[in-house]
């Protein structure tokens, strides 16, 4: 079964006191852009929201073979990139949901994600989680759950979705803490920069 990845990228981040965390460079790009080459070293199924096509976030991921889905609705929250996001997945695909704001998610992260979802029996949703059991991100969601994104509001993103399947619900544990690693804020920035010069 095809899984396709949506990146929510229509966000404002105001924690970050007006920087753009997805425009963070790290290893030598924008953050959006080396997530969107892992996500797309994953699968040739990839889906980005922007708030618009002028931005810098757009020209962070030009000429990516990936799909630009428009959000001008963004203000409204999260869920608003996840509604217009999921209405534009190919029929029958599965859906990876994979935040913008997680550096730490690698390519083989996702393809763990994809091959537990396509290894499951029946279908069922799977949840990246910590090396702990910490429940984190990715997630994959199969397409009988697709539908309902189309009901989503405010900013609780797919929490809603995942309490009405939580017996469906598998964990994947990813390595570390890479599934728990998001950087809202510059403080959380530069802890996270200062421990990549440990490693």
């Amino acid at each position: 079964m095809t899984v396709t990845i949506l990146i929510p990228a229509a966000g404002f981040g105001t924690r970050m006191r007006g920087a753009d965390k997805l425009l963070q460079v790290v290893d030598d790009i924008p953050l959006l852009r080396r997530l969107a080459l892992r996500a797309l070293a994953a699968t040739p199924h990839v889906v980005v929201t922007l708030p618009n096509l002028d931005g810098e976030r757009a020209q962070a991921i030009a000429n990516l073979d990936l799909q630009i889905v428009l959000v001008p609705d963004a203000e409204t929250g999260m869920t608003a990139s996840l509604r217009r996001g999921a209405a534009h997945i190919l029929k029958g695909s599965a859906l990876m949901i994979v935040p913008a704001d997680m550096p730490d998610l690698t390519t083989s992260d996702l393809l763990r994600m994809i091959r537990a979802f396509e290894d499951s029996p029946e279908p069922t949703l799977q949840q990246g989680t910590a090396e702990d059991g910490t429940p984190g991100h990715p997630v994959v969601f199969p397409p009988d759950c697709l539908a309902a994104f189309a009901d989503l509001t405010g900013d609780q993103g797919a929490r809603e979705i995942l309490r009405a399947n939580k017996n469906r619900l598998q964990p994947v544990p990813l390595p570390a803490k890479n599934a728990l690693t998001d950087l809202d804020t510059p403080e959380a920035w530069d802890l996270w920069r200062a421990s990549q010069c440990h490693d």
